[in-house]
C-alpha cells in the first residue's frame, strides 16, 4: 500500500513543487556512470524525476511504483514516453537483466514489512544481469532523525502554480524502533481542504542491511556516505555475482 501522499491524485500532483531539492540524486547519477549503466530499474519511482534525469541521458529506463497516482503524474511529464512505466513492486518484475537497480531517497525504509523487504531484494536480484549492481540508501539509526520531525521545524507555505498556496509540515506519531511513524498535513488555501498522509519508515543498521544483502547472494561492494546527508546516511552498493 503506498503512503496516501503518492496514491491520493491530488498530493501526487503537488508532490514535486513541494520538493524541489533533489541534490540527493546526484550521488546517484554519479553511481550510474560510475558503473557504466545503460538499462537501469528505478524501485519506487514516484513521480519519475530520477528515471526523467536518466532517460535525458539516453539510458533505458523501467520505472516501477505501487502508486498509479504518482506513476500517471510521471507518464505525464515531458519525456515520460521515453521510460516504461509498471504500477507495481519489484517482487514480479519481468526479465530486465538490468546494468542497475536504485532505490533512492526513502524507498527503501519504507519496505517496513520485513518479507516484502526479502521479497524486494529478491526481486531486484533476479531483475539483475550478472554482474549488474542495486544501490539504496537508508539512514543510520543511531543519528536518531525522526527527533527533527516537528511542525516548528518543518512548516512552510508553497506556491503551487495552478493551485496556489499549500501549507504542508510534519508531525511524529510514534517510535517503536526499528519502526518509526509520521504524518504529513496539507492545507489547500483555495478551497480549504485538509488532507493528511501517514508514513511508518524502518530504520535498519548497518549489519543488519548487510547481512540480508548476502542472504539473498548480493556480494557487497561498498556502504558510502549519503553526501546529502553526511555522517547521518549509509549508501549500499551490492553486485550481483
Amino acid at each position: 500500500m503506498a503512503d496516501e501522499c503518492f496514491a491520493h491524485p491530488r498530493l501526487a500532483a503537488i508532490y514535486d513543487p513541494l520538493d524541489t531539492d533533489r541534490s540527493d540524486l546526484d550521488a546517484y547519477l554519479r553511481i550510474v556512470a560510475e558503473v557504466g549503466a545503460r538499462r537501469v530499474l528505478d524501485i519506487g519511482c514516484g513521480t519519475g524525476v530520477f528515471a526523467l534525469l536518466l532517460a535525458d541521458r539516453e539510458i533505458d529506463v523501467v520505472g516501477i511504483d505501487p502508486a498509479r497516482a504518482s506513476v500517471d503524474v510521471a507518464r505525464a511529464k515531458p519525456g515520460g514516453d521515453r521510460v516504461r512505466w509498471i504500477r507495481g513492486d519489484a517482487t514480479a518484475l519481468p526479465p530486465l537483466r538490468a546494468d542497475l537497480a536504485t532505490m533512492t531517497a526513502n524507498v527503501a525504509q519504507a519496505i517496513v514489512d520485513p518479507h516484502a523487504w526479502q521479497k524486494t531484494l529478491r526481486g531486484a536480484y533476479e531483475a539483475l544481469r550478472p554482474g549488474g549492481h542495486l544501490v539504496f540508501e537508508t539512514r543510520d539509526p543511531a543519528k536518531r532523525a525522526w527527533e527533527k520531525w516537528t511542525r516548528e521545524n518543518s512548516y512552510r507555505v508553497t506556491e503551487v502554480p495552478g493551485v496556489g498556496p499549500v501549507e504542508n509540515w510534519v508531525e511524529l506519531i510514534e517510535v517503536s524502533l526499528p519502526l518509526v511513524t509520521f504524518r504529513w498535513t496539507y492545507v489547500f488555501a483555495a478551497d480549504g481542504q485538509v488532507l493528511t498522509s501517514d508514513s511508518t519508515l524502518r530504520f535498519r543498521d548497518r549489519e543488519e542491511v548487510e547481512t540480508d544483502l548476502v542472504a539473498h547472494g548480493y556480494v557487497v561492494q561498498d556502504v558510502r556516505d549519503a553526501p546529502d546527508r553526511p555522517g547521518k546516511e549509509f549508501v549500499f552498493l551490492a553486485r550481483r555475482p
